[in-house]
């Protein structure tokens, strides 16, 4: 049986994730504490996606150690990492044992990492227009949620 590079690589990237995300454990487990400042963010998104770019650039900016991973499909990753479908946004990363989806702002990964809530992660669903990275300052508020957590999602900030 003969594999493709893009076969070979997508395996090699799934396989990335899911060690990584082992290492994730599951809600009610301990984690370590992660420094904010300096901390490293693996993310996986579509090459034709700009405003990915632009959450990168703010993560950056925020101190983040970024880590950025073209895929074709992005959807295995979500999968992979647990996020629900109705929290889904444009890319998924990771970061300190956690889950990222989406354009979460800084300041909450910030909070996330300092506080380590018991949870799978933090999504901030669809694409809204003033998130970081999408920066169209429209004036519409948007939610971060917690998901994974016992009890189900919740909100975690509100902008």
């Amino acid at each position: 049986m003969s594999m493709t590079r893009r076969t070979m690589m997508r395996g090699a990237a799934m396989a990335v994730l899911a060690l990584g995300l082992g290492s994730m454990g599951l809600p009610g487990m301990v984690r370590a504490a992660v420094p904010a400042t300096g901390a490293a963010v693996e993310g996986w998104k579509a090459a034709s996606c700009e405003c990915c770019e632009g959450w990168v650039r703010h993560m950056r900016a925020a101190g983040f150690d970024v880590t950025v991973h073209v895929v074709d499909d992005v959807t295995p990753m979500k999968r992979m990492a647990g996020v629900p479908d109705d929290l889904a946004s444009c890319h998924t990363a990771r970061v300190g044992g956690y889950v990222l989806e989406g354009h979460v702002p800084a300041d909450d990964v910030k909070r996330l990492l300092a506080e380590r809530p018991q949870a799978r992660g933090l999504a901030v669903p669809g694409m809204p227009q003033d998130a970081p990275g999408m920066d169209m300052a429209s004036g519409q508020p948007y939610q971060v949620v917690l998901f994974g957590a016992a009890g189900g999602p919740q909100v975690y900030a509100r902008h």
